[in-house]
């Protein structure tokens, strides 16, 4: 007796234009039986007497259709959430039973290309809805990477997909790898390519300059050619029919901590099917070939950023105060990190300070040489107020001390809005 789902894919491909003989080929049905329901409108109904056979599956249908509801069709998934209700049977039945709800993909030939061990990997990123960050649901995108010859999948979740955040997903990625590769695959996303004619390829200068720290080729795939970079387009698809047909915490933080134990329990283990070896098992091969990882500092990510000067000559960054010339207080300056673990202060045309930046309990660096010449009066010259700290009143006259004979408690008494 045939099943609905059977019926209707019986009827489905003969009206596709199949002969009775190729639908027979694939379904494994005699042809006698596809013409006798070819011709018959429908299934034909069981007897009255016939007992209807009970199957492993029926206590399980209603929380398979639920599922289904929800939009996971994915066997194994669905397998595996019945075999913890206690399900004992096979993947054949669920298959079958999921099978008339799923939709048929449409495939389109394509050329598969293979790189030899650590030349390429291939990136891309993915909306994936809306998830809560910080109390308020934000657009969530998924940023995607995959070598391609082992096949090992690194995905990270972030609410933007702008060029700082890009540079810190790739160093997540080279950290999960342990290894970076000779180049990288893209498609023509602006933070990456600015222009690609067929005369000219021009990328975005900083990331340029972030790749080219590390030692990595940019490569643009052809406009409208997607199916260029299919290693990490299936990888793609793979994350949206396997890992978010999983339940999960509607949350940012506990998305980002599922899917690490997903790549690391489930997609860098299952044999890729191309190659027939789990990622895991292919990257012992790929590892002596990529670039190493860790023999330099991290590439600075962080952009240029805007702080305005305090009162007391300092400017605050992650946390910790760097002093500047004096001359600069109440004045908005520029901030950018550099290699060798320095901040740069800028005016608008030159560096006026640079600092070595603190770590640990310290909590302000301190240039004496930016407060020389405070308690000097000029023509013209900003003098000191009462408080010590610069101002515009031309007319006081109350002499400054020299911000040398300070001593450093009362820079520290400062820093906690004590009057020195």
């Amino acid at each position: 007796m045939l099943k609905v789902g059977e019926f209707f894919m019986i009827r489905e491909l003969y009206q596709k234009g199949w002969t009775q003989t190729a639908i027979a080929k694939e379904t494994g049905f005699d042809r006698k039986t596809i013409r006798k329901y070819l011709k018959g409108d429908k299934l034909p109904e069981r007897k009255v007497s016939e007992k209807k056979r009970k199957s492993k599956l029926d206590p399980y249908k209603s929380y398979l259709l639920q599922r289904i509801q929800e939009g996971t069709t994915n066997c194994v998934v669905l397998l595996e959430e019945i075999q913890a209700m206690g399900y004992t049977g096979k993947m054949t039945i669920l298959r079958d039973f999921v099978r008339p709800y799923r939709e048929q993909p449409k495939k389109q030939a394509t050329l598969r290309y293979e790189t030899p061990p650590g030349k390429q990997a291939q990136m891309d990123w993915a909306y994936v809805g809306k998830y809560l960050v910080d109390g308020q649901y934000q657009d969530i995108y998924a940023f995607v990477m995959v070598l391609g010859y082992s096949r090992m999948k690194y995905v990270e979740f972030t609410t933007n997909m702008n060029v700082e955040t890009l540079m810190k997903c790739h160093m997540n990625a080279f950290a999960y790898f342990n290894g970076i590769p000779e180049q990288i695959l893209y498609d023509n996303m602006k933070t990456v390519v600015l222009k690609h004619s067929p005369i000219e390829i021009r990328f975005n200068r900083t990331f340029e300059d972030f790749l080219a720290y590390y030692g990595i080729v940019p490569k643009a795939c052809r406009p409208k050619r997607p199916q260029t970079k299919g290693k990490v387009e299936r990888v793609v698809k793979y994350l949206k029919d396997n890992f978010f047909q999983r339940k999960h915490e509607p949350t940012l933080y506990a998305l980002n901590e599922a899917v690490r134990t997903w790549l690391d329990q489930v997609a860098n283990r299952k044999p890729n099917q191309t190659t027939n070896e789990p990622p895991i098992q292919r990257l012992e091969q790929e590892q002596k070939f990529l670039q190493a990882w860790g023999v330099k500092p991290l590439f600075p990510t962080c952009r240029w950023e805007t702080r305005e000067v305090s009162r007391d000559c300092f400017v605050s960054y992650r946390g910790k105060k760097y002093s500047v010339p004096y001359r600069y207080a109440g004045q908005v300056v520029k901030v950018k990190e550099t290699l060798d673990h320095h901040i740069e202060i800028y005016d608008e045309q030159e560096c006026i300070a640079k600092h070595p930046i603190l770590t640990g309990k310290a909590t302000a660096h301190i240039q004496m040489e930016h407060y020389e010449g405070l308690h000097t009066k000029e023509k013209g010259q900003r003098r000191k107020g009462v408080q010590g700290l610069a101002t515009n009143d031309l007319s006081s006259s109350a002499p400054s001390p020299k911000v040398e004979q300070r001593p450093l408690a009362a820079y520290a008494a400062l820093e906690e809005g004590e009057t020195v």
